[in-house]
């Protein structure tokens, strides 16, 4: 109950964030607001793979544009949300981030994105005995580059995108149902890499994402049958707006 009492309060707040947004004078922001829905495989350790539907939800903000003929930046601030239908064996995740788009022509953008990425893991039930995981926050710092065809300027307009980073060492907190019995596992080392094809019609996008993302952590006494050990591939479509 908790659980469900906050991810409603976090979408309400993201419904609010956006609506405030789209308020603000037109020159000095664009708002994109997308929602998602796929298809999440998850597999943990040596456990078997298991796949349910995921809904997710995105909104990005352009808070500052720059003179792209003199080399300024544009600056965006940004989240995302993932729900999984089956939150007992797939992970919740929320995700907030700001940073820099620096423009080479009007087509091709490479930027960085300064995230923080909280997951919610969940338990495993290995022969009768319970594992909880700890939850974990990420610092992710993942390069995003941009391809836009099309005349510039144009209403209509394909783009593809790519996005990839190393992932940090997490900070940990205990989940739901108490203390992890176990030490914090240490990370190994771990990686997301997320590519995105769509299409613009004037203030209505459409796209489709491809993401995997792993985590491999020491064998140590934190990470027992390396039940820590996580490997998630997402594949999903949907459809946004522009303000």
């Amino acid at each position: 109950m908790k659980l469900r009492l906050k991810l409603t309060a976090r979408l309400c707040l993201l419904f609010l964030t956006v609506f405030f947004l789209t308020k603000l004078p037109a020159y000095c922001q664009r708002v994109t607001f997308g929602l998602d829905a796929g298809e999440t495989t998850d597999r943990f350790g040596g456990l078997a793979r298991t796949t349910t539907a995921e809904l997710g939800l995105d909104g990005q903000w352009l808070v500052r544009q720059g003179n792209h003929k003199e080399g300024m930046f544009d600056l965006v601030v940004g989240g995302e949300i993932r729900l999984p239908t089956n939150t007992t064996d797939h992970a919740n995740e929320f995700a907030a981030y700001a940073g820099p788009i620096f423009w080479a022509g009007s087509h091709f953008s490479v930027g960085f994105h300064a995230q923080v990425h909280k997951i919610y893991l969940p338990p495993s039930d290995v022969n009768g005995a319970f594992f909880p995981r700890n939850k974990m926050l990420l610092l992710e710092l993942p390069a995003v580059l941009e391809y836009r065809f099309g005349a510039s300027g144009a209403a209509r307009h394909a783009f593809v995108q790519a996005q990839i980073a190393p992932e940090f060492a997490p900070h940990y907190t205990a989940p739901s149902s108490g203390p992890s019995p176990f030490p914090n596992p240490q990370l190994d080392h771990g990686y997301f890499i997320r590519g995105s094809a769509g299409y613009t019609f004037g203030k209505w996008y459409a796209k489709a994402t491809y993401e995997t993302r792993y985590f491999k952590f020491s064998k140590e006494l934190g990470n027992p049958n390396n039940l820590y050990n996580w490997r998630t591939d997402l594949a999903s479509g949907g459809i946004g707006v522009i303000f």
